[in-house]
Formats: structure tokens, C-alpha cells, sequence
């Protein structure tokens, strides 16, 4: 571990001083990339700071324990001081984990409706307000780029734009089938049925990180509409993008312009053919360990939503919260706080990896 905060430190020096560099200032994307660097550095040495102080403060209080007069208050403060070191150990540790690469990102969430019909596109109207909302508690900001509703109202698919601070670090791990049991506003005779809406959590992908040739596109324009026919567009202003090498398609028909239209389409594109080349280098490494939160595979069924008692249950660290109500409202944080601290617990005891 000291090896390795050396390294950190020194390479917090070293983009300090890029950071110093007027060659830097005029590149604005190398500027953003140190930047996005040191921050992600910053809270290591402060922890690191922290832990020398401490240290210091238990080596000064077992000095004073020579000292007769002065033995009590240093036993109270030897004991304060190894608490404090243990626990910025441990947070060290936690923070020298490798990090994903893509935690800093934002994220593409992708919605659809499962088994159950009607009440499954229903279920995955509330998902999607759910995550709506817990974007706005932690200030980070939804758009929705794609939307195919039912007749009354409910989700068939759904594609949402989340911006924000380190989103896809709170949110990778809501991939996967959630799975509702309630008494659908369809059924008259108040049967309890089991109805799932399926979650993909997608890093937004940058043009960057997917080269995408003109050539390998066959764009279609078509006139879009909604539920049962409502708002037809007269124009052919929606847009079909279909991805000729992977037979991936896209669709997106929520604009009145089709330039934006073709826009998100394309945002929702390259972040699908980002993850596919993330999942197929994850798949390539063999040895890679399987957390204890799951692959994120969206065929996993990760929660389940019980209205008549009122629970949630995550089923990958068994937790359950009878904060149903608060929970589809977007106070999220409980099972997610849960979900990354059983992540990272998983890979200390891997040392790391």
C-alpha cells in the first residue's frame, strides 16, 4: 500500500505541475483530462495526509506514556489515535482499489417492459420516474432521448440521458431484470400478479471512444407517433439508425427536429457499441472475478418490488427495506450505499482485483 501511494503522490506532483504549464492551458481536452486526474487523486492524499497525522499522534502519545504523570490522558489519546489510523487505513485501502474507468461517466439508462403485459410496461413507467426522481435529489440532470409508450400510459422502452458527478459509479449496478408483485390496476378480481421491466445501465460513450463510419449507417426517416396514434408528427422528422456491421438499430422520435433526433440516436449508438466491446473484453478475461453484486447481466434479476407488504428487496447482498413508497420516490441511497460497500468488501477480500 505505501508503494503504491508513493506512486500516487508523485504522480499528484507531476500533473500539479502540467497543471502550471501554459502549453496545457491551450489545450483544452489534455487541461480537462489533468484535471479530471488530480480530482480523482485529490481525496487519496487527503486520507494519506490524514493517516500521518494520526500515526503521528500515536507515536507522541506513546512517548508521554513514560511519562507516570501523564500516562492516563496518553492512554485515552494512544487509544483515540490507533482508532483513528485503523479506520484511514481502511478508507485507503477502499480508495486504492482499481477504479473502474468508466465510474466518472455519465450514464445512457435503458428501459423495457418484461413478462406481465400491460403491467409490465406500467412498472417500467414507475423505474423510469423513480430514476427521474433520484436524479434530481442528487442534483444530476435527465433527459429522455427515446420513448415507445402503451395505450395507457405505460413504458415498452425507454432510452434516458442521466449527467452528472460520477454517475455511473451510483448507478452500474441497477442493471439487470427488476421484478414487481402487486395487484395490477387492469385486474378486477385483486390477484397478486408478478410483472418485471428489464434495467441496462450504459456509460455514455464519448466520439472518442467509438469510431463510427458514415459508411456502416443506414439512417431512415419516418413520421413519428405517439400512444395509439396521438401527436403525429406530419413531418419525417424521426429517425431509424441502423448499425449495418452489428445489426444493431436505434430509434428516436421525440423531437420535432430531426437533427436532434439523429443526435440522441446517435448518443444511445455509441454508448450500445461501447458496452458491447466493454462486455466482450470483460468475457475475454476469464480469471476476472464475478462481484458479489453480480455481472450486471440485464437476464439477472437483481430486486424485487412487493406493494402488498410494502417491501423492496435487493437479492444479490439479501437486503430488504420496508421503504417501499419512499424508495419508487427516489431515495435509492440505502440499497446503493449497500450494493458499492458489498463491491468493494468483495474485492478487498480478492486483494484488489
Amino acid at each position: 500500500m505505501l508503494e503504491r501511494l508513493k506512486e500516487l503522490i508523485l504522480r499528484q506532483e507531476d500533473l500539479e505541475a502540467q497543471l502550471a504549464d501554459p502549453a496545457v492551458y491551450g489545450d483544452s481536452g489534455r487541461l480537462k483530462a489533468v484535471q479530471r486526474e488530480l480530482k480523482e487523486l485529490t481525496p487519496v492524499a487527503e486520507a494519506a495526509g490524514a493517516l500521518e497525522a494520526a500515526v503521528r499522534r500515536r507515536e507522541e502519545a506513546e512517548l508521554l506514556l513514560r511519562d507516570p504523570e501523564m500516562k492516563e490522558l496518553a492512554q485515552e489519546e494512544l487509544a483515540a489515535a490507533k482508532a483513528e489510523a485503523e479506520r484511514l487505513e481502511e478508507a485507503l485501502r477502499i480508495l486504492l482499489l482499481p477504479r473502474d474507468p468508466n465510474d466518472g461517466r455519465n450514464v445512457i439508462l435503458e428501459l423495457r417492459s418484461g413478462v406481465g403485459g400491460e403491467e409490465g410496461a406500467l412498472f417500467a413507467r414507475s423505474l423510469l420516474r423513480m430514476y427521474t426522481m433520484y436524479a434530481q435529489k442528487r442534483g444530476w440532470r435527465a433527459e429522455i432521448l427515446s420513448l415507445s409508450e402503451t395505450e395507457l400510459g405505460g413504458v415498452k422502452e425507454c432510452s434516458v440521458l442521466i449527467e452528472g458527478e460520477a454517475v455511473f459509479s451510483r448507478l452500474k449496478f441497477e442493471s439487470g431484470v427488476h421484478r414487481v408483485q402487486r395487484v395490477p390496476e387492469t385486474e378486477s378480481g385483486g390477484r397478486i400478479h408478478t410483472s418485471a421491466a428489464t434495467v441496462a445501465v450504459l456509460p455514455e460513450a464519448e466520439e472518442v471512444d467509438v469510431e463510427i463510419e458514415s459508411k456502416d449507417l443506414q439512417i431512415d426517416t419516418f413520421r413519428s407517433s405517439g400512444a395509439g396514434g396521438q401527436h403525429v408528427n406530419k413531418t419525417e422528422s424521426a429517425i431509424r439508425i441502423t448499425h449495418l456491421p452489428t445489426g444493431l438499430v436505434v430509434e428516436c422520435q421525440d423531437e420535432r427536429s430531426q437533427y436532434k433526433n439523429k443526435d440522441k440516436a446517435m448518443k444511445v449508438l455509441r454508448s450500445r457499441l461501447y458496452e458491447r466491446e466493454r462486455e466482450r473484453r470483460d468475457a475475454a478475461a476469464a480469471s476476472e472475478r464475478r462481484s458479489q453484486v453480480g455481472s450486471g447481466d440485464r437476464s439477472e434479476r437483481v430486486r424485487t418490488y412487493n406493494f402488498p407488504q410494502g417491501r423492496v428487496t435487493d437479492h444479490r447482498i439479501g437486503l430488504t427495506l420496508y421503504k417501499l413508497e419512499a424508495f419508487l420516490d427516489g431515495s435509492l441511497d440505502e440499497v446503493l450505499d449497500a450494493l458499492v460497500t458489498a463491491d468493494q468488501t468483495e474485492r478487498l477480500k480478492g486483494g484488489g482485483t
